[in-house]
């Protein structure tokens, strides 16, 4: 998956605050539409929007550009991602929507070039920089399963993982840490197999060196495991994640360039009794200065998930509210 190192806007310059949309059809592809050659990063394939103007609200500003340049009315959208960058001649705040139900067929009304495509088929060098963590939520689900140690069962193990990803969990982390070497060996290579077969992507909570011998899609790294690198241990084939728990590692995880993090906790947990808990609006603090996507983690359910967003979250991780589901969720961005 391609690293989202985005840089952040320079202190003393007034980014530019811009709202964009991530328009979805009932097939999973979202539009995008190409600048015109003259204008800043032009030629490049980017996500429909423009300037949000003095007295606007973001909504309103996203409403009033999808009409200009696409003449569709707005109907449904929650917030996807915000991402600030700097080109060097200017920076900017893109705030980006994810667009579900709209009216009227999309078109260029401006001349533009406009196409739909399948998030996976996006390729971020034809996006502005800005726009490059924007395609890694796209591709991302808002759920993250993170599996509960596999204790001396593994085939219940694997029948209950087998539930999860036909129930429609498609991110999966791997999280073993009580097993020896070679059984995490035998469990992961079963595990990978398994969720190979129903299309979901498991990533292995493990040195990457071992993730990359077992043939996993990606790692993700626990915090230690995070610091210890001062680059991304994988080219952007391979999906790269991190836990984090404050700034400092946050900043850290996004400047090796991670596809995305998960911060913790949000809420008390038993399993971290000792650990203060964030909460939302220090979450949301924290995700504003990333730039990367980012879940939510700790006493998290789906239920969340509208919370998570309206502070700037991916979605949440979770491992009780998800382990033993076996009807298929209720959300097709799962």
């Amino acid at each position: 998956m391609p690293s989202t190192g985005v840089s952040r806007p320079a202190a003393r310059r007034e980014a530019l605050h811009v709202t964009a949309a991530a328009l979805v059809d009932g097939a999973g592809r979202v539009l995008i539409s190409r600048r015109a050659d003259g204008v800043h990063q032009g030629g490049l394939w980017e996500f429909p929007g423009g300037k949000v103007e003095r007295q606007e609200t973001p909504l309103e500003s996203l409403r009033r550009e999808l009409a200009e340049e696409l003449g569709i009315g707005l109907q449904a959208a929650r917030p996807l991602i915000q991402v600030h960058h700097d080109y060097g001649d200017r920076a900017v705040w893109l705030d980006v929507w994810r667009v579900a139900s709209w009216s009227g067929e999309p078109r260029g009304q401006e001349g533009q070039a406009v196409r739909w495509a399948q998030p996976k088929s996006l390729d971020a060098r034809l996006f502005p920089r800005a726009d490059v963590p924007v395609i890694a939520a796209l591709k991302l689900p808002s759920v993250y399963l993170i599996t509960p140690e596999p204790g001396s069962d593994p085939e219940g193990f694997l029948k209950t993982l087998a539930g999860c990803v036909r129930g429609g969990i498609r991110l999966i982390q791997l999280r073993a840490k009580s097993l020896e070497a070679r059984r995490y060996r035998a469990l992961a290579r079963q595990a990978l197999a398994l969720c190979e077969d129903h299309g979901a992507t498991l990533l292995l909570n493990a040195e990457p060196d071992l993730a990359s011998d077992l043939g996993a899609p990606g790692v993700h790294l626990t915090g230690e495991r995070l610091l210890r690198l001062r680059g991304r241990p994988f080219g952007a084939d391979y999906w790269v994640a991190a836990s984090c728990h404050n700034a400092g590692e946050l900043a850290h995880a996004c400047r090796i360039g991670v596809d995305f993090a998960v911060l913790s906790p949000v809420r008390f947990t038993l399993s971290h009794p000792a650990s203060r808990p964030l909460g939302w609006d220090r979450f949301r603090a924290l995700v504003c200065a990333a730039t990367v996507p980012v879940y939510a983690l700790g006493g998290m359910g789906t239920g969340d998930l509208g919370t998570a967003w309206e502070h700037g979250g991916q979605g949440v991780a979770c491992t009780s509210a998800l382990w033993r589901r076996i009807s298929p969720p209720t959300d097709s961005v799962y």
